[in-house]
């Protein structure tokens, strides 16, 4: 997991969003451009303290029908593991992914679920995703995205009363989780064609904002939160994105070529080394929405988004393609000596 004494950009988009051209090119010559949809607009989550601020977890209490309060260990609780499905006392509502990155497995989130467990409660159904474990991370962010939209419905087809969906993404899930939404995504239609209100929206509690035009459901449940922490949205292509390769240009010039052999299609995708005269690379292509799937209009119909970065300390994901960025808007960070 990422680490909390790292220093931590957060960036949150609301519903109302618009698209952003990002370059990932080296030094702007010969780079490319990436579409994604950001904005500026920032809740309050500061007032909360330890791993709910660390996590955008004080997102779920924006977004749920619950107050906040204090769990104590007599509170009874819903967790899911790939073991199945175990309940506790009442039927849970809001089911809560959580996807893990490269060569993980659902053991690396044991501290995050307990913590998890303790403060949302009955209502949540946690689930530790675990079809991706491993050396399947190297089969594709396509592969595994679809694995991991499989695996979801499954878990909503065997649990009853769910009615909403949030995602908590590390890494390289990040990139697993967008895949997904995109093939669980569906909009919401009337008989005349038009896009129909959300019947869960009804309650006042969980009502979308007025300035809302985007509607759909993810696997048929009302879309909460998207959450992804140090993911590489833009690929690891470009100037420091790969950080332990130091930024020395004969390394960055090489790795793409080798990394296929280490970590297969993913590596490929990862550097946007996998387009063809006619198709551009995936996570091109996952900017917009296209034949591949509905990938921003599966975003968008998320109440809230939120995407965290290591400013430093992150080996493995630059911190412009973490937080979707320019070079030249990134934060100047001064350090105390």
């Amino acid at each position: 997991m990422v680490s909390t004494s790292s220093p931590l950009i957060h960036s949150q988009s609301s519903n109302s969003f618009h698209y952003i051209r990002r370059s990932i090119g080296s030094g702007g010559k010969g780079g490319k451009s990436f579409l994604f949809s950001c904005s500026s607009s920032f809740y309050d989550l500061h007032n909360r303290h330890g791993f709910l601020n660390f996590s955008g977890l004080s997102a779920f209490y924006k977004n749920s029908d619950h107050s906040i309060q204090a769990m104590s260990s007599s509170n009874q609780e819903n967790i899911a593991t790939s073991r199945g499905v175990r309940k506790f006392g009442g039927e849970p509502e809001h089911l809560l992914v959580l996807v893990h990155g490269i060569l993980a497995s659902p053991s690396d989130w044991i501290y995050v679920e307990a913590e998890l467990k303790r403060r949302l409660g009955r209502n949540f159904l946690i689930y530790a995703s675990s079809c991706n474990s491993y050396t399947k991370t190297f089969s594709g962010v396509d592969g595994a995205g679809r694995r991991l939209a499989d695996e979801v419905k499954q878990v909503v087809q065997k649990t009853e009363g769910l009615k909403r969906i949030s995602f908590l993404a590390h890494s390289l899930g990040g990139l697993f989780a967008r895949y997904a939404i995109s093939v669980l995504y569906s909009l919401n239609t009337s008989a005349n064609g038009q896009p129909a209100e959300n019947p869960v929206s009804r309650d006042k509690s969980i009502e979308r904002s007025a300035s809302s035009s985007i509607q759909g459901t993810i696997a048929g449940l009302e879309p909460i939160n998207f959450i992804t922490l140090a993911t590489p949205h833009l690929g690891v292509r470009g100037k420091k994105q790969l950080p332990l390769l130091l930024g020395v240009p004969i390394l960055e010039k090489l790795v793409p070529s080798i990394a296929p052999i280490l970590v297969g299609r993913t590596g490929r995708q990862l550097f946007l080394t996998d387009g063809q005269p006619s198709k551009r690379p995936l996570l091109l292509r996952m900017a917009s929405d296209c034949e591949d799937g509905k990938f921003i209009s599966a975003l968008g119909a998320f109440r809230c988004r939120i995407v965290y970065a290591n400013v430093s300390y992150d080996h493995m994901v630059g911190w412009r393609t973490s937080s979707i960025r320019r070079e030249t808007e990134l934060v100047q960070v001064k350090y105390c000596e």
